[in-house]
């Protein structure tokens, strides 16, 4: 795999909690322990924007299908919707009652979707001039760690142990049982599969329909961290984070490790590589290792 880190970005920040691509993948945002958003075109390190108003650290953040828009939640159990030109608040989102752990668009972006520590799923009608939530998803027992919304779908994945498929269109809820509580979730290009971090340092790669595993890769460490994944290469290679600040790599099919990345950068690399994004159409991912962000490309 020829995939090298071509270049480091030191954010002033303070801790990066996640790095977010645009729906083109032109700039990506950061969100900071610092309360801030910023918005970089990470091929020239460049910052172009930066969005002030939490009242606490921000947990995560998305971009529009139009990219005018985005979305931010943070520990201040707040979502809020920014203008990106102006970087104005458009709306601010109270109806969580903990720390607001993820939060995603739906694909025309008139929804955005938000899971918090205090085990609910609030939908959002980003159209409307009503602040309350159009839906509260409540099955969950234990805190919501990552949601994605695919299609007519919605994926949540909780400390509870249970991966968590609703079909809004049908009305049906599936429940798979995980065994360990789930860090962190994603989903491979052609929707078929969703790939599980767990907090017992293994990811799962899981049937959607079927609900079984197909397969499962390990050596990787997590920790108490939520540690992100993602698949790459047109589903061929997955991709996860670790504590000991290495991008670790497995082949697809067969679960060999295939490459153990590390960033060029001088933070301690027993600081965790903790969010990745990947590129919508290009070989290239964005992750953040404490202060920083890496930009890795073939």
């Amino acid at each position: 795999m020829d995939l090298k880190c071509v270049s480091n970005i030191k954010c002033d920040q303070g801790a990066i909690r996640s790095v977010r691509f645009n729906v083109d993948g032109e700039y990506c945002l950061t969100c900071g322990s610092d309360k801030k958003i910023k918005l970089w075109n990470p091929f020239k390190e460049l910052c172009l924007k930066t969005y002030a108003g939490h009242g606490d650290c921000v947990m995560d953040a998305c971009g529009s299908c139009d990219s005018s828009e985005l979305a931010s939640c943070g520990a201040d159990k707040s979502v809020v919707l920014w203008d990106v030109s102006d970087g104005r608040v458009k709306r601010r989102l109270r109806q969580h009652a903990a720390s607001v752990n993820c939060v995603e668009y739906n694909e025309d972006s008139s929804v955005v979707v938000s899971g918090s520590n205090d085990n609910t799923v609030c939908c959002w009608d980003t159209r409307s001039r009503n602040n309350s939530p159009i839906q509260v998803l409540k099955e969950a027992k234990d805190s919501i760690t990552k949601v994605l919304v695919v299609g007519h779908q919605i994926l949540t994945g909780s400390l509870d142990c249970f991966l968590r498929t609703y079909d809004i269109r049908m009305g049906n809820l599936d429940a798979d049982f995980i065994g360990k509580p789930i860090s962190c979730i994603s989903s491979t290009q052609d929707n078929m599969c969703t790939l599980v971090s767990c907090t017992d340092s293994t990811l799962k790669l899981m049937d959607r329909q079927k609900g079984e595993l197909l397969n499962e890769y390990t050596g990787h460490t997590v920790g108490d961290y939520f540690i992100e994944n993602c698949v790459f290469h047109n589903d061929s290679i997955i991709i996860s984070g670790s504590t000991c600040g290495h991008l670790w790599c497995w082949d697809f099919v067969s679960a060999k490790v295939i490459e153990k990345l590390k960033p060029n950068n001088n933070v301690s690399y027993t600081q965790s590589i903790n969010s990745i994004s990947t590129h919508p159409s290009k070989k290239v991912l964005v992750a953040s290792c404490g202060p920083c962000i890496s930009l890795w490309s073939e």
